[in-house]
């Protein structure tokens, strides 16, 4: 059986990833330090907001799958479609990033095990 990689370790390696790449990453809602589920919030400079969340996929690993973007509605629904999730999983990591490579570097990282 191979290990698993934990929620925190994620979201850990992401942080640093972001940072290094001149971003800026920050933990909006910590959960499960093992096995939460992990929305991210892509804030790309002069783009629109995006949501992600790292979910299974058939071949046993992991895939960033994006759920909303900005222009699907206004920023107050995206807020409150968070908040909904929040409220329904205290597990669940939401991470924001600020980083023109946002999306590129959350993939490298959430598609881990």
């Amino acid at each position: 059986m191979t290990a698993r990689a934990t929620s925190r370790l994620l979201i850990q390696a992401l942080i640093r990833a972001t940072q290094a790449d001149g971003g800026f990453a920050a933990v909006l809602h910590k959960g499960d330090d093992n096995a939460g589920a992990i929305l991210v919030q892509s804030r790309n400079p002069g783009a629109e907001l995006k949501l992600f969340e790292r979910q299974p996929d058939f071949s046993k690993g992991y895939t960033l799958t994006p759920i909303a973007t900005q222009s699907w509605g206004n920023e107050i629904e995206l807020a409150q479609y968070i908040e909904r999730r929040r409220r329904s999983d205290p597990d669940l990591w939401i991470i924001e990033l600020d980083s023109a490579n946002a999306e590129r570097l959350a993939a490298a990282i959430m598609t881990q095990g």
